[in-house]
């Protein structure tokens, strides 16, 4: 499967404040930008904590990208997929709305009562893993399911996960003129960190969008 990882962070590499609020860091025309990224891939994953503190709806914003969609065949909006080892996902959450397919990635311990719960909200639950996801195993369940391209737009334990996984193709990273702070802020790549083996990145291009400025690397293998 294709994967690309976006994000906008602050000039210190923050997702958002200490209290985990979404902070404005792009402005229009990177919304634009990330609104025809998404057109283009066949599904949008996040992990279960963004969804709990942004209740993000991972739809198009451009009527006229869901019709460029619908004229190749697709849906009009990608597909979403959650990733979520306990099934913590709300189930009045925007994701589970019927204006797209989610997929919910959980693991073995999930309750049997609140997976059924998913499912009644309208969600694919694929369960991979023991105690938590096991990402490779899942990524392969979602290609079995004609998922081949997917954009991951976050937090940073699941970035984590990706990265340390060597699941990752591409990185596109938008950085905002504004310094957030705050130790316990989430940065870009939360989760345990890398001792060694960091994940190698190639720097492919460098654009001034509005008062920021956007890097795109690919991943070295």
């Amino acid at each position: 499967m294709d994967i690309l990882v976006n994000a906008a962070i602050s000039v210190d590499g923050k997702l958002s404040n200490a209290d985990r609020e979404q902070v404005a860091i792009s402005g229009s025309s990177d919304f634009d930008r990330v609104d025809q990224i998404r057109a283009e891939r066949d599904a949008i994953m996040v992990g279960v904590g963004t969804v709990i503190a942004d209740d993000p709806h991972l739809d198009l914003d451009d009527p006229a990208l869901q019709q460029q969609r619908k004229q190749r065949g697709e849906q009009p909006n990608p597909i979403r997929v959650v990733a979520d080892s306990d099934g913590r996902t709300p189930l009045d959450a925007r994701v589970l709305d019927d204006v797209a397919e989610t997929y919910i990635l959980t693991a073995e311990t999930i309750n049997p009562k609140r997976k059924r719960q998913l499912e009644k909200a309208g969600a694919t639950v694929i369960v991979a893993g023991d105690n938590k996801v096991n990402l490779p195993a899942a990524i392969d369940e979602l290609e079995d399911h004609g998922i081949e391209s997917m954009l991951i737009e976050g937090g940073g334990e699941l970035l984590y996960s990706v990265f340390a996984h060597g699941l990752v193709d591409k990185l596109s990273v938008y950085i905002g003129s504004m310094i957030i702070g705050g130790r316990d802020a989430p940065t870009l790549v939360d989760g345990e960190g890398f001792d060694e083996d960091f994940p190698k990145l190639s720097l492919e291009t460098v654009t001034q969008i509005d008062d920021g400025v956007l890097l795109e690397y690919t991943l070295e293998r």
